[in-house]
């Protein structure tokens, strides 16, 4: 799958939700995980990040929001359960993303917002766990932007050969327009040991 993405969180107070949250990008393939302004000890969150994260993706720890800093190209995306925010299933994520959640039984704060390129959210009645909720907005990711079988009209997975297989190289229909790449000419040549070029 082309682009990338990273997870972080505002905020927040609960080692366990960023262990949770962390090790789900982990395994949701994430190139970076970060918490901004948050109260995150690492030893606390190991506890529940049995894929040890840490030490496999980068991890950054931004003191406030005016010192966070993202990739050049990289689309911030909040998640959260406004109003305006374009609902999840109608989002199209960008190639490059950093996603970002608020705290516990609060919301991103409104620089936050201010500073998203996009705010999603998942269309529920209820606000979700932190941690539930990445894992959802990381599913869709995969599923939208992944190449996978279509879903059949019936129950079940669909067949063997319902995904084709990649192609590369030249297609078919233009091969017969190929034609063979001409050959330098060549003189037959041994080294010596000297590096000197001695005619057969």
């Amino acid at each position: 799958m082309r682009g990338y993405f990273g997870v972080g969180v505002e905020r927040i107070s609960k080692p366990y939700n960023v262990g949770n949250l962390f090790r789900s990008a982990h395994a949701f393939g994430a190139s970076f995980v970060f918490t901004v302004a948050a109260n995150y000890q690492r030893l606390e969150g190991a506890k529940i990040d049995t894929s040890d994260s840490l030490n496999t993706l980068p991890f950054f720890q931004f003191p406030t929001l005016d010192q966070m800093m993202l990739p050049k190209g990289c689309a911030l995306v909040g998640i959260e359960l406004m109003d305006d925010a374009i609902d999840l299933p109608s989002f199209h994520h960008p190639l490059n993303a950093a996603y970002i959640l608020g705290p516990e039984r609060s919301s991103l704060s409104p620089e936050t917002v201010a500073r998203c390129d996009h705010i999603i959210k998942i269309p529920t009645r209820l606000c979700l766990n932190v941690g539930m909720a990445g894992v959802v907005v990381m599913y869709d990711r995969v599923l939208s932007r992944g190449r996978f079988a279509p879903r059949p009209m019936r129950p079940g997975g669909p067949r063997p050969d319902a995904l084709p297989k990649p192609a590369f190289g030249i297609p078919d229909a233009f091969a017969k327009f190929q034609s063979p790449t001409p050959l330098a000419e060549v003189e037959l040549a041994k080294v010596g040991k000297d590096g000197d070029l001695l005619e057969e």
